[in-house]
């Protein structure tokens, strides 16, 4: 397990590495300059040229990529252009946003996905056609969508939810339980909106994958002994199916980490996904860079955790990976 883990985090370096090199590429190409907004602002272009050199950024193109790099390596992201502060100390206010809207969303389109594929692969005939016909829907539908409905349906209709933001005005005069609260009220509309989608995913794959294995011998075996179907189901059928569910973790992370950039846009939530969409439209480049970076880090943990899961429940897997 110990050669496996390292073979995976020796893999991640030219992953990122690619990945970072290709943003600073498109970075590079795309329209307009760094500072040009402060220029188009009424600001001296005397002084935006002055900024931009002692940033660094009128420096030739190989230069900078090498400074980067050589920074990067060692754990420095260089220093964002717009906030004027070191570009890990500006996202670490939003990376924890982003992990607690990420990890709740994982966590509901997980379990409502898996309970939904169990109930649509366990009804009967219409029933199961009508949930997947359903789940088939979901997962066709835009996550900006579904935000723009549940907003309008739940907070500006019925006013149940508030629409945007992470805290309400006046939120720090609140004692500790109620700023829990008030936290939790903001996270559902942008939860439920990146959730959502991927319910129906997982959920189709879950009636499948429970399906095939119904229609295994081993399953008719069980029958023919005379267990009911829900023992069967309970004993046999539902250990197997869920096992390849774990895969999903891996390939669910990247939609996640892409998808927050809309949502926290849509939503105002004060996430990374907002940081770096803010950072493409005021040019900063290292912010830009760190941002992908990390939600790069992100992905490759995340895909790690899922082999590792599997590792744990399939002994077959495990036996791959030792």
């Amino acid at each position: 397990m110990s050669a496996f883990l390292l073979r995976r985090l020796l893999a991640a370096v030219p992953v990122l590495w690619g990945v970072a090199t290709a943003v600073f590429l498109l970075v590079e190409v795309a329209p307009g300059r760094p500072f040009h907004l402060e220029a188009g602002a009424g600001v001296d272009p005397a002084a935006s040229q002055r900024l931009r050199e002692v940033f660094g950024a009128e420096d030739p193109l190989a230069v900078r990529y090498g400074r980067w790099l050589a920074r990067a390596a060692a754990g420095d992201l260089g220093r964002s252009y717009t906030h004027r502060r070191p570009v890990a100390a500006v996202m670490a206010e939003g990376l924890g946003n982003t992990v607690l809207l990420a990890g709740l969303a994982l966590a509901l389109q997980f379990a409502a996905g898996t309970t939904l594929g169990l109930l649509a692969a366990g009804a009967g005939r219409w029933t199961s056609r009508a949930l997947g016909a359903g789940a088939a829907l979901l997962y066709a539908l835009p996550s900006f969508w579904i935000g723009l409905v549940l907003t309008g349906l739940l907070a500006v209709r019925l006013g149940w939810l508030p629409a945007s933001q992470m805290r309400s005005l006046g939120s720090e005069e609140l004692t500790a339980w109620s700023r829990l609260l008030d936290v939790a009220g903001h996270l559902v509309l942008p939860a439920l909106s990146l959730a959502l989608p991927a319910v129906g995913g997982i959920a189709l794959y879950v009636r499948d994958e429970l399906r095939a294995v119904l229609a295994r011998p081993f399953i008719r075996a069980a029958r023919g002994r005379g267990l009911r179907r829900r023992a069967v189901m309970a004993r046999h059928a539902l250990a197997n199916a869920l096992l390849p569910v774990a895969h999903l973790l891996g390939l669910a992370l990247p939609g996640l980490v892409g998808g927050s950039v809309v949502i926290e846009v849509l939503f105002a939530w004060p996430g990374m996904g907002r940081l770096a969409y803010q950072a493409v439209l005021s040019r900063d480049e290292p912010l830009i860079l760190g941002c992908t970076l990390v939600a790069a880090a992100m992905v490759v943990a995340g895909s790690l955790a899922a082999d590792l899961l599997s590792a744990v429940l399939d002994p077959r897997f495990r036996e791959e990976v030792t």
